[in-house]
């Protein structure tokens, strides 16, 4: 049973930072495409970024020299290090994996296979 659980969130001032995790259980998460999505309050949800299982790495615009996806293969787990936050960066975080990777996937959330539970990000001006 795929299983993904985030942890790292929390409460930061505009120009912190934090880093999210994800611990993968049910199967290996480098054999699958990784990513991470999020939700800001009355929006959709959008990708942030996502890592192939080639070890390419992608980003949305709105976080790219920002925020920095890695996988530790070891320990099964994905990761997310957000740099200078901005209070637009607010909103629920939610890992997630695909079992195809292409293009731009992890930008589009109605392509996630599996989805974990989200953990918090607020950003305060």
């Amino acid at each position: 049973q795929v299983q993904l659980v985030e942890s790292g969130g929390g409460s930061v001032q505009a120009g912190g930072s934090l880093r999210l995790s994800c611990a993968v259980s049910g199967y290996t998460s480098s054999r699958y495409c990784m990513g991470w999505f999020r939700q800001a309050p009355g929006k959709q949800r959008e990708g942030v970024a996502g890592i192939n299982t080639d070890g390419t790495m992608g980003y949305a615009d709105s976080v790219k020299d920002r925020f920095t996806i890695s996988q530790d293969s070891a320990k099964n787990t994905l990761y997310l290090d957000m740099n200078s936050l901005k209070p637009e960066d607010t909103g629920m975080y939610y890992c997630a994996t695909r079992r195809l990777c292409g293009g731009t996937w992890y930008l589009n959330p109605l392509l996630p296979n599996y989805w974990g539970q989200g953990t918090q990000v607020t950003v305060s001006s």
